[in-house]
C-alpha cells in the first residue's frame, strides 16, 4: 500500500490553492507522472531534497518529497519545481 495516499498527495498538492481556484492536481494520474519524472531525475543524479531511510528506491524518495512539499507541481506544465 502506497503511503501517502494518494488523496493525501493531492491535498498537499492543492493546499496552495487559493478558493476558487483551479486545483493544481485534479488525479492520480497527476500524481503519477509528477513524482515519476522527479524518480527520473534522482536516477540521473539529482540529490533527494528530503532523508528517506525506509527505501533508498528512487520512487519512494520522489513521493517522500512531495508529501514533505520538498516539491511541488506546476499548475501550468504539470512538472516539477524544486
Amino acid at each position: 500500500m502506497l503511503h501517502p495516499s494518494y488523496s493525501d498527495l493531492m491535498n498537499i498538492a492543492n493546499s496552495e490553492v487559493e478558493e476558487g481556484e483551479q486545483p493544481v492536481v485534479n488525479s492520480r494520474y497527476s500524481i503519477v507522472l509528477a513524482t515519476a519524472k522527479r524518480a527520473r531525475q534522482i536516477i540521473g543524479g539529482s540529490q533527494p531534497l528530503t532523508e528517506n531511510t525506509t527505501c533508498p528506491k528512487a520512487l519512494s524518495i520522489a513521493i517522500d518529497e512531495l508529501a514533505n512539499s520538498a516539491i511541488k507541481i506546476d499548475a501550468e506544465d504539470r512538472t516539477m519545481e524544486e
